[in-house]
Order: structure tokens, then C-alpha cells, then sequence
């Protein structure tokens, strides 16, 4: 991918590139999930704030409103201070083809729901390798996406990303 964040910067694969990574998609005037779930990322910045091989990637998904200039304001609002969160904007195609093709995350437009869009409330975890990497059920199954709506969510993608980091 190659996309541009909330500083005009190019970001791109290479960025991210043996690192540890959290991705999302969202939009900047979501009044419904989006909220929560870039508080819980705030939670998994602060646990691993500092660490140069973790990283944050936020993924817009309305990006003819959300300039990087829209995106850094954002980023101010919901207390993103780590540079290693990259709050992402770029060609619409390129965005819904990567998250419902490549991550296999839905999102989509809809003129009948608040806001416009819909999408998923998941998190990817990506590990040094560029792979998503997930846990397994209590019965063997993975589990493939992290819930950023809740709790138990947020703690189990902090303990997988303590152990990747490890890696």
C-alpha cells in the first residue's frame, strides 16, 4: 500500500516493515464506533508508547473528507501523540480494495446508516513479517480479528503483541 498520513508524509509498506502493527479502519466524523475503538487504541499506544518496533495504522475510509490535514486533527482529539501512529489517507479504490480484499475487513458505503459508511469494529494485528496474525479459540479455532469495541479485546491484543514484539 501507500498511502499519505495525518503530516503529509507518504507511508508506506516499507514503513511498517518489520514492525509490529495494529491496523483499523475508520472515519473522522463517525459518531457511532469509531470513538471507542480509537480510545482502545489510545490504550494499546500508551502500553507500548516508546517502542520503535510497534506501531499504529488508522485507515480512513471516507477519504475525500479526511484530508491529512482533517486527520491530524483528529489524531489531536483522540490523543494520538506516538509517531509511530499513522493516521492514513488515499485513493478510495485502493483503501476498500485493500481492507475487504487484503485484510478481508468489511467496509462500505451506505447512504441508510448515521454517517454514511459502514465497517467493522475489528482490529488486524500484523506481525514483522507483514502477516496477520491471530489466537486460537478454546477449541483450536483462530480468531482471526481482535475486537476494538471491548475490553477482553483489547486485553488479548495486548498480550499478542507482547509476545510478537518478543518474536
Amino acid at each position: 500500500f501507500s498511502f499519505v498520513n495525518q503530516n503529509g508524509k507518504a507511508i508506506t509498506q516499507r514503513d511498517v516493515e518489520g514492525k509490529v502493527y495494529v491496523a483499523e479502519y475508520f472515519f473522522t466524523t463517525c459518531k457511532g464506533i469509531c470513538p471507542k475503538m480509537n480510545a482502545n487504541m489510545v490504550i494499546l499506544q500508551n502500553t507500548f508508547f516508546g517502542n520503535p518496533n510497534f506501531g499504529i495504522v488508522s485507515i480512513t475510509i471516507d477519504p475525500l473528507h479526511d484530508t491529512p490535514e482533517a486527520l491530524k486533527q483528529y489524531a489531536k482529539r483522540v490523543g494520538a501523540k506516538s509517531s509511530n501512529w499513522n493516521f492514513l489517507t488515499g485513493d478510495k479504490e485502493t483503501i476498500y480494495n485493500l481492507s475487504n480484499k487484503g485484510f478481508n475487513i468489511y467496509v462500505g458505503e451506505n447512504s441508510k446508516v448515521n454517517g454514511g459508511f459502514e465497517h467493522s469494529g475489528l482490529f488486524a494485528l500484523i506481525d514483522k513479517n507483514g502477516n496477520i496474525r491471530c489466537r486460537k479459540d478454546d477449541f483450536g479455532n483462530p480468531i482471526l480479528y481482535y475486537d476494538g469495541l471491548e475490553k477482553q479485546g483489547v486485553r488479548d491484543i495486548q498480550q499478542d503483541i507482547a509476545i510478537l514484539l518478543k518474536e
